[in-house]
């Protein structure tokens, strides 16, 4: 965070300061456990509680201002503002604008259906390489994560990558304003959240409207696999590079893509092209959809003009994509648990069933797939759960672990669409499910976890595989 003084940070965020003129020295938090001694306190409601109920706690911790949404009795230099989400998102604008001014900032944002976070981290491992790089915690991606990490960044830092999420319409166009990147990277348009949006079609609108608003002389690094995605390059006024598992056009050599795409429990492998050149790509990530993060993340390095090789290096050291995303796990007795119960959407649980189907007959070894609800489908979710139980059975995964009442669809679509059903178990809760695999896991099994976050299976993986 930028040193500011209590009077800027109120002039920024067009709200009216109380109190002595204090300068922030610290960074800005939303949770007063975080708070540091010199650093300001945004007090906002939230979904749970409220942020002005903690003040004091802030206080304690050394807060030195105090941004709320209404009068603070404690005797602190505070602004008041009518929305705390509103002036936190016009404070960062305004320190992104003042970096920009003062140093050399390339600002990336990220978003897709899936794989924003592991294509974030793969940024940050390569950039980091190469100048003072800030990029979210975790999957800080919405109204209130975006402008956290957007404010982590002072003059020094070379490069900020972002992750946009939504829940909605407009909320990309927001943060898109906030942050104006230099370049701006789709990944994927899936049903992810599709019943927050109502639709696919919406969803490819809203994943639209960061490249829709990037400035002339930005960059739009566009998936050319995807149907959805390639339509994007129509409306951006940027100039578009692509990426993909097709090679580009003969006029087009500029273009990154691979083949020779292969992955075992050891990891994904494949080979990069762009015009006459190559390179072997290896990394420690689990699961062949990785290759078009890794894609996305090479496209950017090299439209940035930094060193190809270096990056694939770089990728190599990763030992995993995040915690809870395809993370290789090994708790002894023989088991292979492979935790990706971070979140999940049809796509992405689609691709972590082939991974494993794959990697597990490459060993000759038993796959045990557990599953739990992919949340925020809306009307699309029995569908969706049914299609992915008749991919359980087409795969021919060994056995299959369904897990509570959001995914009993996976568990009857597999017991309609074959014999399957002597090696599919419905269970209601997590518990019950980790007293089946702890009766049943044998030296050998090789154990998918994959759900949203709601249904409490990464907590499962991470005991079952010894964490």
């Amino acid at each position: 965070m930028l040193r500011m003084r209590a009077s800027e940070i109120a002039d920024a965020v067009g709200g009216v300061l109380h109190g002595d003129d204090v300068e922030v020295t610290a960074s800005v938090e939303t949770d007063s456990r975080l708070v540091a001694p010199g650093g300001a306190f945004f007090a906002m409601p939230g979904e749970v509680t409220d942020g002005h109920r903690f003040i004091d706690q802030a206080l304690a911790a050394g807060a030195a201002l105090v941004v709320a949404e209404r009068p603070v009795e404690q005797d602190v230099p505070h602004v008041l503002v009518p929305s705390g989400v509103v002036a936190l998102g016009a404070l960062a604008a305004e320190v992104i604008r003042r970096v920009r001014a003062a140093g050399d900032l390339t600002v990336i944002g990220v978003t897709g259906s899936n794989g924003k976070t592991t294509t974030k981290n793969m940024l940050q491992a390569i950039l980091e390489q190469h100048g003072p790089t800030v990029s979210p915690v975790k999957s800080f991606n919405n109204e209130v994560g975006a402008p956290m990490t957007m404010l982590r960044i002072d003059e020094s830092t070379r490069y900020l990558v972002l992750e946009m999420g939504a829940s909605v319409e407009g909320d990309i166009a927001r943060l898109t304003a906030m942050s104006h990147p230099d370049v701006g990277v789709v990944l994927k348009v899936g049903l992810a959240h599709a019943g927050e949006f109502g639709g696919i079609e919406r969803t490819t609108r809203a994943k639209t409207e960061m490249v829709r608003d990037l400035a002339p002389e930005g960059l739009a690094v566009l998936n050319r696999d995807d149907e959805r995605v390639r339509g994007m390059a129509a409306a951006t006024r940027a100039g578009v590079v692509w990426f993909g598992t097709e090679p580009g056009p003969a006029d087009d050599p500029t273009r990154l893509w691979a083949d020779g795409i292969d992955t075992t429990l050891e990891g994904t492998v494949a080979t990069v092209h762009r015009g006459g050149q190559s390179w072997p790509l290896r990394m420690r990530i689990l699961g062949e959809h990785h290759v078009m993060n890794a894609l996305a993340a090479l496209t950017v390095v090299d439209a940035l003009g930094l060193d190809v090789a270096r990056a694939i290096d770089a990728l190599a050291t990763m030992e995993r994509a995040e915690r809870g995303r395809m993370e290789l796990l090994e708790p002894g007795g023989g088991v292979t648990v492979i935790n990706d119960a971070y979140n999940a959407s049809p796509d992405s649980a689609a691709a972590a069933l082939r991974a494993l189907a794959h990697m597990s007959r490459r060993a000759n070894r038993r796959s045990i797939a557990v599953l739990g609800e992919m949340a925020e489908l809306g009307p699309h979710a029995v569908e969706e759960h049914d299609r992915l139980g008749r991919q359980a059975v087409r795969l021919r995964i060994d056995r299959l672990v369904v897990v509570g009442a959001g995914a009993k669809a996976i568990h009857d679509a597999a017991e309609l669409e074959s014999s399957f059903g002597q090696e599919t178990t419905f269970v209601e809760t997590a518990d019950e499910a980790e007293a089946l695999l702890r009766r049943e896991l044998a030296a050998g099994d090789v154990v998918l976890f994959k759900s949203s976050n709601v249904s409490g299976l990464q907590a499962l993986a991470e005991r079952i595989g010894g964490l």
